[in-house]
């Protein structure tokens, strides 16, 4: 099983932290998992709500500072999903993997699930009539 960061060293991790060496397997599954994508917005809720907090309390009428929260999220949210691969690369870079690890690896993961979704319909439906 790998290492997992404790609530504030994962804190630390989601504003851009670095992490120490003992947690690589765990960056290496973050950053590569089922569910990178997921994880990654989560991070990116972490640094955004904060400032959603503040405007919310800002002394304006309340349609105005929910206007503002809300296109505020909507620009980070879409900034932050548009360069969702490079900000993971690079945060592996950052904590000591070479550039392209994470990409390399979910497109090695990829192939095998296709080949192996591929061998599946081979064997279902392009099979000799002969037989």
């Amino acid at each position: 099983m790998t290492d997992r960061p404790g609530v504030l060293r994962w804190f630390w991790y989601a504003v851009s932290g670095r992490l120490p060496e003992r947690y690589r397997d765990w960056l290496l599954h973050d950053a590569t998992s089922k569910h990178w994508k997921a994880r990654h917005v989560l991070r990116a809720t972490v640094g955004i709500a904060p400032l959603c907090l503040v405007w919310l309390l800002l002394p304006a009428p309340l349609g105005l500072r929910l206007a503002i929260v809300l296109m505020a999220a909507l620009v980070s949210y879409f900034y932050s999903c548009a360069y969702m691969e490079e900000s993971i690369d690079h945060r592996l870079s950052r904590n000591g993997f070479p550039p392209g690890t994470g990409k390399r690896i979910r497109r090695e993961k990829a192939a095998e699930a296709n080949a192996e979704a591929t061998a599946r319909y081979i064997a279902a439906y392009r099979q000799d009539p002969a037989d």
